[in-house]
């Protein structure tokens, strides 16, 4: 009885950790389509970054209907709809003829297919399943999955392309995401309240008590930084390496170094999230990010400038998620905690949103990137003052709000 009880929290932690690695390490491709794509359509830049917005935007609206489906219907059944929309609009993506297609494809569809195979949904099926002392920890493991997954398949795709041409590369990678299908059998089930924490609510009360707690919006903002930095960074650093006169190649290494190093970011987080004050880590995380987009701003560039300041920058990459949705967890507890979880990485994607278009923008109107990573530096310490009012005490339930 005891190996089993062991043995469901480690497969959903391994199984769940599996489908993030293949969501996230395909999203942090699609930087290196713009140079191939680009120059058989004859797409600027631009175009590129709108779709990555739109994506980036669908992903975090979506987010909010992938958390309420999860606690209604059931997580299995949202992650393999959500797979099954990823797979689709890779392939879209692939068949895009007018920028338009590809807003469609890669902006709409991939990004309705992210909502369901990533952080919102995934972490709170692994949370629900095991110890609260051990769900900081857990969740940290998951994101240095979609860490793994950005150092494994980002490089994998640069070989897809080289070898089968970007239009190949699709084809490969849908299948990558398609392993969520059969996963999410094993990731089924919704969440009951079981762990004694006080009366169930209605999702709605749940949410109503949520936005009138100042330490959400807190959360929330918080989180738009996050956003900020990491999509802007994934999609626009392999151009500004090129732009800089590096190869391509130190684009696609850097990306994948982020990767490999926020595999320890993400689970020491995770770890010390369990340990110690959370708003505190997060505060400490936006404040290196400060330090590290300073790196690459002040020194003169090189290949070896470029791996310090991915090196570092992974460190403190998504060690964000297990916090955020550590404090989600602990202070509104798990009956609802894929809608609010939805909804607070909604801020996440606004801010990826913002992120991806300015840099865009700004480097089709200026030439250069520089007055974006002055924005990143100047969000980072906002951010950081951000989390230090946080509350971290556990919200009781209202009786008002309590089901008859």
């Amino acid at each position: 009885m005891t190996s089993s009880k062991t043995a469901l929290p480690l497969r959903t932690i391994l199984l769940g950790t599996v489908v993030v690695l293949m969501a996230m390490g395909t999203r942090a491709t699609f930087g290196l389509f713009i140079q191939p794509m680009g120059l058989e359509h004859g797409w600027g830049r631009e175009i590129f970054s709108m779709a990555f917005a739109l994506q980036n935007l669908t992903w975090g609206f979506g987010a909010i209907g992938a958390g309420m489906m999860a606690d209604r219907l059931g997580s299995g059944r949202t992650i393999a709809l959500c797979g099954m929309l990823y797979a689709a609009g890779l392939l879209a993506s692939r068949f895009a003829m007018t920028p338009t297609q590809l807003y469609l494809s890669a902006g709409f569809l991939v990004g309705l297919g992210q909502a369901g195979t990533t952080f919102a949904v995934i972490l709170p099926v692994i949370a629900r399943t095991v110890a609260p002392s051990s769900r900081s920890t857990a969740m940290g493991i998951a994101s240095a999955g979609g860490s793994l997954g950005q150092f494994l398949v980002v490089p994998t795709g640069q070989f897809l392309i080289t070898n089968l041409e970007w239009t190949g590369a699709y084809w490969v990678l849908a299948l990558f995401v398609s392993v969520s299908l059969p996963l999410s059998w094993f990731l089924r089930g919704k969440p009951v309240q079981t762990d004694g924490s006080g009366p169930q609510q209605s999702m709605l009360s749940a949410i109503k008590q949520a936005f009138r707690h100042p330490t959400f919006h807190l959360i929330f903002w918080g989180y738009f930084v996050c956003g900020f930095h990491t999509a802007f960074i994934t999609l626009h650093l392999p151009s500004f390496v090129v732009d800089a006169g590096l190869n391509a190649g130190t684009g696609a290494v850097a990306i994948g170094l982020i990767g490999l190093f926020n595999v320890v970011g993400s689970f020491t987080a995770g770890k010390l999230g369990g340990m110690y004050s959370k708003k505190n880590l997060l505060a400490i995380i936006y404040a290196m990010r400060a330090l590290g987009i300073l790196w690459i701003l002040c020194m003169p560039m090189s290949v070896w400038v470029v791996y310090v300041f991915a090196g570092w920058m992974g460190l403190f990459w998504l060690g964000t998620v297990p916090l955020t949705q550590g404090l989600i967890g602990q202070i509104y507890g798990m009956q609802f905690a894929a809608t609010l979880s939805g909804i607070i990485f909604l801020g996440h994607q606004l801010g990826s949103f913002t992120g991806v278009w300015l840099g865009g923008r700004i480097q089709a109107i200026t030439g250069s990137y520089d007055l974006v990573w002055w924005m990143g530096i100047a969000l980072a310490l906002i951010a950081a003052v951000l989390c230090l009012p946080v509350r971290e005490k556990p919200l009781s339930v209202k009786p008002s709000a309590v089901l008859a």
